[in-house]
């Protein structure tokens, strides 16, 4: 092989790290820059072979660490080398729904501060009342946060991630990388630093502070690899006796097809097995929120800490209230209901202690919140220190026995079981109803815009209308048992149940402390908590009982269509109609008077017919034909202003009359005993007693209305109207014939006084 001759190479100007070290390439203490700026000859003294080369430059690597670096830089000169930096632009603030009272007394301060640097004024007094005002404000806040709110601030996107925390309690961090697998998942960052000279290794769910690093950081969702890697560096501080102290911050584990595939679930099993069997301390801390398996992948701890505002879940409330009830509205009752808060779950022995954060959440004061963790790390870390690694092993199993508490054979209040079993049911139900309204509601504006015949069938109205009956009667005893009157109800219900056993009418008294009992629940009503609810699911079986008659309607329009067409198109009658038509053609007659008499009343006999026809086919339908009206002429004629406000009168008087005879003490009982003999009929169908009793009752309730509207006049008030009304109807079908025939003459003209086909004219109401 041939050697390289340094002679003709210069050297000069050339740093020592600047030349290559290794033995293996051929060249020893040759400047890289002289290379890159220098050709290279080879020769060999016994033959005279030359070869000449040329380093290609590439791309110049862009370093992370500065041309002057510090040596004393916290986290030491290597600190360089992370790519978590700090952020060139200060972070958006982000107001939550539930904070904007705060924003506007914010406002206001700015604007009294804006005032009197513009007026030279002095507002001292009126700044320091908002200032005042605005910090109770903002403690009786975060104070009585609800747990949808606490998940809302874990969520908050300024909220400090664990890198933030690491720099800001450790002394030096370096980060380790790889799974040794080929991959590094950048959701999860583990390394080594110290605190107060200790050295701890540190694992932690890691989000993005905007968005171009949360979709480096995948939002803090791991792939199996990131799990892997936790699990090597755990191996790691194992081996050499370093605490663990991780950091919990994600929605949860990625789900998608390839994380799947690479073993998600292996990768999360493994390590929970792995950290029961490690003996070194381990911590916990949950900064954010703590989704289910992906949370717990590296949270089995000897402890577990949670910032005031984090949450821990095995599902997100939006998840469990779709599960749940089928729509994510309903995530703020989900929330209250999964016990995620720190408090809860304390309570309930899932976490350990409760890292306090400054009023407006951590993200309003970062270095504080993490001298907090520092403090509570050290604090652990010292009591760990005291076991050896047996001790930890037991300890850290007896933390995860003592959660959840069974108790047997013990005493349970009934009213208390009672209640919180119909409490649940009821919500439960509630919601779930909520999100089958709404998706009803959709169908049903759907077929509205687009075709009828997408209509929601009968049956869904039908299921949906008697949940929402079965809501409404629970929302009325809620009501009545909130405003006190639950045992007057029951007693109620009792004395008119005896007194339609023995068969006889309610008496007058019951009736009216039924009526002073109904007014009084009525004017009361809009006092109960549960009063909006009430209302809601009363338009909403309003709304569907008004879509079910229209449902109802338009089949029943439809089948009586196709049932008339069935029967007009039969053979006989087809061939009745065509026939009479070709006789009233051939007679040459304009009008159905100056038809032949013979012709008449064969024109009348068809009709009969194919009114009887008609009938038979609403007779096979359960309907009855009460009477064929005219079509042309009801469709023209229009009643006088005159003789339609005298209608209107009328129909208001009668209402008023039947309105009063219905309050009287001896309709009123007979109503009433008609109500309890229908509901008696419901529980009992084939029971042909009750059934011929309600017939009777029926039947006296309107003579007894018929009879007093005889006496009061308004009968015979209507007899004269209708005699109006038929007077008037008689004089438009005059009028429509005349200009029928005006036009037929017209049409004749038109033809310059050649013989034409004259067209068919059949009395109107045949027609």
């Amino acid at each position: 092989m041939a050697s390289m001759t340094h002679s003709s190479i210069a050297l000069c100007g050339a740093s020592a790290s600047d030349y290559l070290r290794s033995s293996t390439n051929g060249v020893t203490g040759v400047s890289l820059r002289t290379l890159g700026r220098r050709a290279m000859v080879t020769s060999t003294r016994s033959s005279n072979l030359y070869v000449t080369a040329r380093l290609k430059k590439g791309k110049k690597f862009d370093h992370p660490w500065p041309s002057n670096p510090d040596p004393n830089v916290k986290g030491g000169v290597l600190s360089y080398l992370s790519e978590f930096k700090p952020l060139g632009d200060t972070q958006k603030p982000v107001t939550l729904d539930f904070e904007r009272p705060l924003v506007e007394l914010e406002k206001k301060i700015l604007d009294v501060r804006k005032m009197a640097t513009e007026t030279g004024l002095d507002f001292t007094d009126q700044i320091i009342t908002l200032e005042t005002k605005y910090r109770q404000a903002l403690k009786d806040l975060y104070t009585h946060l609800t747990p949808i709110q606490r998940v809302n601030i874990a969520r908050h996107p300024n909220r400090p991630t664990f890198l933030d925390h690491i720099h800001n309690i450790t002394d030096k961090f370096m980060e380790l990388h790889g799974d040794r697998a080929g991959y590094d998942d950048p959701a999860i960052v583990t390394g080594i630093g110290t605190i107060d000279g200790k050295r701890y290794m540190f694992i932690g769910h890691q989000k993005g502070r905007n968005t171009k690093e949360n979709i480096m950081r995948n939002f803090g969702m791991p792939t199996p690899h990131g799990y892997r890697k936790a699990l090597r560096m755990m191996y790691y501080a194992d081996h050499h006796g370093f605490p663990i102290v991780t950091f919990i911050d994600t929605p949860g584990a990625y789900a998608d097809l390839k994380s799947e595939e690479l073993g998600q679930g292996e990768a999360i099993a493994n390590n929970l097995r792995t950290m029961f069997g490690l003996k070194v301390p381990i911590l916990s801390i949950v900064i954010g929120e703590g989704g289910s398996g992906g949370a717990l992948a590296i949270g089995c701890a000897n402890k577990m800490l949670m910032l005031e505002n984090a949450v821990f879940y095995v599902a997100s409330p939006e998840a469990c209230a779709a599960i749940l009830w089928n729509t994510s509205k309903a995530a703020p009752e989900a929330a209250e209901k999964l016990r995620i808060t720190s408090k809860e779950l304390v309570k309930l022995n899932v976490a350990d202690g409760i890292i306090p954060e400054p009023l407006g959440g951590a993200h309003a004061d970062p270095s504080w919140t993490s001298q907090q963790i520092k403090i509570a790390i050290n604090e652990n870390m010292d009591e760990f220190g005291k076991m050896n690694g047996e001790e930890l092993l037991k300890h850290r199993m007896a933390k995860y026995r003592k959660i959840g508490v069974f108790i047997e054979n013990a005493p349970v209040e009934p009213e208390k079981k009672v209640n919180m079993k119909r409490r649940d049911t009821v919500v439960s139900t509630s919601r779930k109803l909520e999100g089958e309204v709404e998706k009803l509601r959709e169908q049903i504006m759907k077929a509205k815009e687009t075709s009828p015949e997408d209509q929601p069938s009968r049956e869904v109205l039908n299921e949906m209308i008697k949940k929402l009956r079965s809501e409404i009667d629970e929302e009325y005893t809620e009501a009545a048992r909130a405003l006190g009157l639950e045992e007057r109800l029951t007693a109620m219900r009792g004395e008119v149940s005896e007194a339609s056993e023995e068969e006889h009418l309610v008496h007058p008294i019951l009736i009216e402390k039924i009526e002073k009992l109904k007014e009084e629940f009525n004017t009361r009503l809009s006092e109960a908590p549960n009063y909006e609810s009430l209302k809601t699911k009363m338009e909403m079986l309003r709304d569907f009982s008004r879509a079910k008659a229209a449902s109802e309607a338009a089949s029943v329009k439809n089948e009586i269509d196709k049932r008339f067409q069935e029967a007009v198109d039969r053979s006989e009658v087809r061939e009745k109609v065509e026939a009479i038509k070709a006789e009233v053609a051939t007679s040459g007659a304009s009008s159905f008077e100056e038809l032949s008499d013979e012709l008449k009343e064969k024109v009348l006999k068809t009709k009969s017919e194919v009114e009887a026809e008609m009938a038979g086919v609403l007779k096979s339908m359960g309907l009855e034909l009460e009477a064929v009206k005219p079509n042309v002429v009801e469709q023209t004629f229009v009643p006088s202003e005159n003789i339609q406000e005298r209608v209107e009168k009328l129909n208001q008087e009668i209402s008023e009359k039947i309105e009063e005879v219905v309050k009287t003490p001896e309709i009123k009982s007979m109503v009433e005993l008609l109500k309890v003999e229908t509901a008696k009929a419901s529980q009992t169908p084939g029971d042909t007693k009750v059934s011929q009793k309600i017939e009777t009752l029926d039947q006296q309730i309107k003579q007894k209305i018929a009879d007093a509207l005889s006496m009061s006049g308004l009968q015979e008030k209507q007899e004269e109207l209708e005699k109006e009304l038929a007077v008037a109807r008689e004089v438009a079908a005059e009028k429509l014939k005349e200009s029928l025939k005006e036009d037929d003459d017209d049409d004749d003209d038109d033809e310059d006084g050649s013989e034409s086909e004259k067209p068919e004219i059949i009395n109107p109401s045949f027609a």
